[in-house]
């Protein structure tokens, strides 16, 4: 039985980045052998097994055959025969192909990291060089392949893709084999590179091969589509879309106002030809879209709700400033603000991504989400019980007690405009 560390973990630690998982493939042993050292088994498709101690991943070295479309279309064969230099040639990249002994994976900072390394397909020539670079043409096997490399790119942005990689991406989206990916690996793939440092490239790599047509086509359409320069001097809403996101990473967004930001601006794409470049009504097209892409996708409820606010409500919060304090409260409740405060400071900082996610404007100060924080901080001080039982003193029941606390709420909003904490206009 030899042990070895093998993918993320070594590309990240011969880069100097932090290793966050550790992942191990075992060559030589049987299932039998590992149950009776004591590793629990986990793997569904494959012999996986947890390290009774760490409880981190030990995997049999395997080879796999394609034997359908998509990402579950493999024959899996795991056992002691199967070499590791043959384990490592069904990874995707090469910069994920190299093994590194036990003594490696445990040395001190001063370890030489030549030493101990398993490298069969030059993947330390590629981190060098900074190139995303396939393995073998088995690559060609795998659809999620694609949205790795795309999540690679975002992570690792200063990193080309070499040419033959990306031709054979496209060969894969021209074949169908994207249109076979499951929903669930989709979003997982698409969630991880929202976080990176640079998702708007992950989103670029897609288009290059011709996947986000495929796995977003109301994103993709996006690009070409023009806007009122007045407003969006970058004029291409997918342009936007992609200064939006890059705000938000800025601003250290969480995925929910990430994947808001993505998905704001998709009624853009189905505005008639002809009264282009404006966009009269997008916003409830926009919510139509998203809510269908989060059912095809299975996005999480959260990141679609915060999204379809977001959606219906960045043009009124962006000219929020014109509002007059009953206006301003119907705002905040079409928001479900006073209910949910922590989801409507979300909404207000995809808002504030919007407004500044365009070319040269990147640096301007966005008074609304200041000001709406504000606002709902005011409201929420109100005293609706003392208002409630006021209202039923004098005979109000049911609807009539929800129009007093909605006028006790609008005159606190007018008298904390009047006092200078904050203004309307």
């Amino acid at each position: 039985m030899q042990i070895y560390m093998v993918g993320g973990a070594v590309r990240d630690r011969l880069l100097g980045l932090p290793v966050q998982d550790r992942d191990w493939v075992v060559v030589g042993a049987t299932p039998e052998q590992m149950v009776a050292r004591g590793f629990v088994p986990v793997g569904r498709d494959f012999p996986v097994f947890l390290h009774p101690d760490t409880h981190e991943e030990y995997a049999l070295a395997r080879t796999e055959r394609k034997s359908g479309r998509g990402y579950r279309g493999f024959v899996v064969h795991a056992s002691p025969d199967v070499t590791l230099q043959e384990d490592l040639a069904r990874r995707d990249l090469t910069i994920n192909s190299i093994a590194a002994c036990a003594d490696w994976a445990g040395a001190a900072g001063q370890f030489d990291l030549e030493d101990g390394l398993i490298d069969p397909y030059g993947g330390q020539r590629d981190l060098r060089a900074r190139v995303l670079r396939h393995v073998t043409a088995a690559f060609a096997e795998d659809p999620v392949r694609i949205l790795r490399v795309a999540r690679f790119a975002a992570r690792f942005h200063d990193f080309a893709i070499a040419p033959e990689t990306l031709a054979l991406m496209h060969q894969m989206v021209a074949a169908g084999e994207a249109d076979h990916l499951v929903p669930e690996r989709v979003w997982q793939e698409l969630a991880r590179g929202l976080m990176e440092a640079h998702p708007a490239r992950m989103f670029e790599v897609l288009r290059q091969c011709g996947a986000l047509a495929v796995v977003l086509p109301e994103l993709d359409r996006l690009w070409g589509v023009p806007q009122t320069a007045s407003h969006h001097p970058e004029i291409d809403t997918g342009v936007h879309v992609m200064l939006v996101l890059q705000m938000a990473v800025r601003l250290q967004a969480p995925l929910p106002v990430r994947w808001a930001c993505l998905m704001h601006d998709l009624g853009k794409g189905t505005t008639p030809a002809d009264v282009l470049p404006r966009h009269l009504g997008h916003e409830q097209r926009s919510v139509k879209l998203l809510k269908a892409v989060g059912q095809r996708l299975r996005v999480p409820g959260e990141c679609t709700e915060l999204a379809e606010v977001v959606a219906r409500e960045h043009g009124n919060i962006h000219r929020s400033a014109g509002l007059n304090a009953a206006a301003l409260l119907r705002l905040l409740e079409r928001c479900d603000a006073l209910r949910k405060p922590e989801r409507f400071a979300d909404v207000l900082l995809a808002c504030e991504c919007d407004a500044r996610g365009r070319q040269g404007l990147q640096d301007v100060a966005y008074p609304p989400r200041p000001r709406l924080l504000a606002a709902l901080a005011t409201a929420q001080a109100v005293n609706t019980g003392a208002v409630a039982q006021a209202a039923q003193r004098d005979g109000a029941r049911g609807e009539a007690i929800g129009k007093a606390i909605a006028r006790a709420r609008t005159q606190a909003l007018q008298e904390q405009t009047a006092d200078g904490s904050y203004s309307l206009q």
